[in-house]
C-alpha cells in the first residue's frame, strides 16, 4: 500500500488516483487474505479522513464510491491499468 501511495505522490499526475488506488489494493491482496483485508481496513479509513480534511468538502460522496470502486477491482484481481491514464509514464 504505501509503494502505491508514494508512487502516485512522486508521479504527481492528473487523474491517476484511481490507477493508484487499484494497483495498490491489488498489490496487498496479493500477499493473501491478511494482505486483502487490511487494504480493504486501509482503504476505508483513508476515504472517511479524506472527506473529513479541511478543503475536501468538496470531494464528494461520488468521487468517493468511484475510489472505492478502483479499490475493490485491484483488491479482486483485476488489472489496474483499466484505470490507467493516458501519458502516466511508463515507470509506474
Amino acid at each position: 500500500m504505501w509503494r502505491g501511495y508514494s508512487d502516485m505522490r512522486e508521479a504527481n499526475y492528473k487523474n491517476a488516483d484511481k490507477y493508484f488506488h487499484s494497483r495498490a489494493n491489488r498489490d496487498a491482496a496479493q500477499r493473501g487474505p491478511g494482505g486483502a483485508w487490511i487494504a480493504k481496513v486501509i482503504s476505508d479509513v483513508r476515504e472517511r479522513v479524506d472527506r473529513w480534511k479541511p478543503g475536501n468538502s468538496s470531494r464528494g460522496e461520488e468521487d468517493s464510491k468511484a475510489d472505492q470502486f478502483a479499490n475493490e477491482w485491484g483488491r479482486s484481481g483485476k488489472d489496474p491499468n483499466h484505470f490507467r491514464p493516458k501519458g502516466l509514464p511508463p515507470k509506474y
